[in-house]
Parts: C-alpha cells; sequence; structure tokens
C-alpha cells in the first residue's frame, strides 16, 4: 500500500480565498484517509474564516511548530505568522503579502528538508508581494530559484488536458524576442521528461502551438513559425521526442483537436491558459514541472471579491492535492523502473483508490 503522503500546503494572501478553499477541501474528513495535511500561516486566521461558512462540521486541528510534530488524523496548522496577525478580506495588503511570503519559505524549507513530502501553494498576489521585496514574478520563478533549476516549466493540468507555456509571467510585448528554438527546445525536453515521470506516459504526443494568426499565413502575419518554432519541433524529432506542429490555437482548441495529443505547448501565457480555463476552470491545477520536488496549485487567483463571503468552490484545491499526491507516487513508480525493481503497472495497483483523481 502506498504510504499517506504529508501535504503541506501554504495559506497564500490571507486576505483572499485561500483559507476558505482549505478548509472547505478538509471538511471532508475522508480527506484525511489519503493525506495528512499540514498547512502554514495562522490558526487564528484560520479560525476567523472557518466562521464565515456554513454547513462545516467540526474540523479537529492540531497547532504544531514543526511539520516533524504531525498528527496523523488531524489538519495540522504551522504557526509561522506572529499572534497579531490581521485579516482583511477583500483586498491586498502589505501584511497580507509579507505573510504569504513567510508562509512559502517556511514550506519550501520543509518540504527541503523532507518533513513534507510535496508542496501545494494557495493564491498569492504577485503585484503586492513585489512591491513588499518577494523579487519574483510568482511562485514558479521563486521555487526554480530556490531548487537550483535553470528551467522549469509550468504545467496546467486537469483530466482532459495538460497545457504548458513557453514564456510564463512576462509582458505580452516581450513575447516575440523572449522565443528562441533553443528556449522552445529546452521546455519540450522539460515536457517530455514531465509526461514520462511525473504522468506514467511513456510515449507522450505534443503539440506545439503557433504564434501568430494563422500560423503566421506563410509569412504574412509574422515568421516565429518558420524561423523559430518548427526547428525547434524539428530539433525535438531528432532526439526521439514526439512533438508535433506548429498548429494555429483557434482551430487547435476549437475544434478540439487537443484531445488527439497528450499535451500542448503554448508560446505564451494567455494563449495556453485561456482555453485551458475555459475548458477546466473548475478542476484545474498548475504544476511546476522540472523541480526536485512536486509542487501543485489551483488554477484561480485570490478573488479578493469572494473573500469571506463563503462563496469560493475548493474543486480546484482539491484537484491540486489529489495531483501532488499522485504525481509523487508516479515519480516512484518510474525510478524504480528505471532502476530496473519493478515492472510497468505494478505501483498502480497499489495506489489508494479514490474518486475526482486527475491522471
Amino acid at each position: 500500500m502506498a504510504k499517506k503522503l504529508v501535504v503541506g500546503i501554504t495559506q497564500g494572501d490571507g486576505n483572499g480565498i485561500g483559507y476558505e478553499v482549505i478548509i472547505k477541501a478538509f471538511a471532508d474528513e475522508r480527506m484525511l484517509d489519503i493525506c495528512t495535511p499540514v498547512i502554514y500561516g495562522s490558526s487564528k486566521i484560520f479560525g476567523f474564516y472557518k466562521k464565515q461558512i456554513h454547513n462545516i462540521d467540526q474540523i479537529n486541528t492540531n497547532v504544531i511548530n514543526s511539520a516533524r510534530d504531525v498528527h496523523q488524523k488531524r489538519v495540522n496548522i504551522v504557526n509561522c505568522l506572529p499572534d497579531n496577525v490581521f485579516v482583511e478580506p477583500g483586498q491586498p495588503t502589505p501584511e497580507s503579502a509579507k505573510s504569504a511570503m513567510t508562509a512559502l519559505k517556511c514550506a519550501v524549507e520543509d518540504v527541503r528538508n523532507g518533513y513534507i513530502d510535496v508542496l501545494v501553494t494557495a493564491p498569492i498576489n504577485k503585484r503586492a508581494m513585489v512591491s513588499e521585496g518577494f523579487g519574483y514574478t510568482g511562485h514558479t520563478e521563486y521555487l526554480e530559484h530556490e531548487f537550483g533549476v535553470e528551467e522549469g516549466l509550468m504545467i496546467m493540468v486537469s483530466e482532459r488536458l495538460k497545457v504548458a507555456v513557453v514564456t510564463g509571467h512576462i509582458p505580452f510585448k516581450d513575447v516575440s524576442s523572449s522565443l528562441s528554438t533553443d528556449l522552445i527546445l529546452k521546455k519540450l525536453r522539460i515536457m517530455n521528461a514531465s509526461l514520462m515521470r511525473d504522468f506514467g506516459i511513456m510515449k507522450p504526443k505534443i503539440a506545439v502551438l503557433g504564434l501568430n494568426p494563422h500560423c503566421g499565413d506563410g509569412g504574412l502575419l509574422g515568421d516565429e513559425e518558420q524561423s523559430i518554432i518548427l526547428p525547434a519541433v524539428k530539433a525535438a524529432n531528432e532526439e526521439g521526442i514526439l512533438a508535433f506542429g506548429p498548429y494555429s490555437p483557434d482551430g487547435f482548441f476549437g475544434l478540439g483537436n487537443y484531445s488527439r495529443f497528450d499535451a500542448t505547448l503554448a508560446m505564451y501565457h494567455d494563449q495556453g491558459l485561456i482555453p485551458f480555463k475555459a475548458l477546466a476552470f473548475e478542476e484545474g491545477v498548475n504544476y511546476t514541472a522540472g523541480l526536485p520536488v512536486v509542487r501543485t496549485s489551483p488554477d484561480h487567483g485570490t478573488a479578493y471579491d469572494m473573500a469571506g463571503r463563503d462563496m469560493a468552490d475548493p474543486m480546484s484545491m482539491i484537484s491540486s492535492i489529489y495531483a501532488a499526491i499522485d504525481i509523487y507516487n508516479h515519480r516512484l513508480q518510474y525510478d524504480e523502473m528505471q532502476a530496473g525493481r519493478l515492472q510497468p503497472g505494478h505501483a498502480a495497483q497499489d495506489r489508494p483508490q479514490r474518486g475526482n483523481v486527475i491522471e
């Protein structure tokens, strides 16, 4: 039987919906059968938001100083914030940004030390955190730095599709100048390796999108497809990566062609995330591939307009927890297979069975 993992969950921005989706996720006590949660934040804020949610039965919590002291059958809370922490639902504040940074740093230290097995991050306000000295444009960039990874990859995951982006949190005006054949090839390598190790797909097929309308229309609307993207696809093929394209994004998603592939690589943030969220918003998961640790996150933001109003849907947070556990177990199975200690398929039958699992 696969072991029950210790899942570290950061509070994110305490003035957003992070606590609400965490609390709602663990209101179902069956969640404690599949993992041991450790929330990094404040038991005071946890209690505040719990009072705002209707129809929540008693949640057994365990306030601890370290993830080494977890209780297997309770929702553990590492109080890493000051006792006088103040919460203002619905708006970003310097205090909420600093608290989000503190919770993230504590969780990263614990996953690095092996006190937690996987990391799930609740939404942050990037602008507020940068204003308070965070120094990174998002979780992905911060985690790449913390774990010494030159290139990571943001993959949006749902039951129906997986979409990654070559360029992440940068202005749209900088996308074209940031693209290169080498960068796209690096992302294809990371994606191919992740699909095999993290998702158990042994010969993944990857669709690559173009940059310009109609893939440049023969150069009339831009030549990046011919000069940058297609050479990257061909180079990937020469390495044995089953990459195809480039494809025009509108028809690719509009006609459902994504279903013919295991994953899709988009050129920039909105090109990939708009269709993904249109098709899979409620269950979507943001996964950072290429890290030595497993990190997932809900695919939504802080949603300040919903904060403290008992309106937030926890499904993306639940899916993020499931995905982190599945990816961790896939990695174990893949690594054992690579070491020659396990035949394909053996680990899957030992995994705990549960509904709504993202594969």
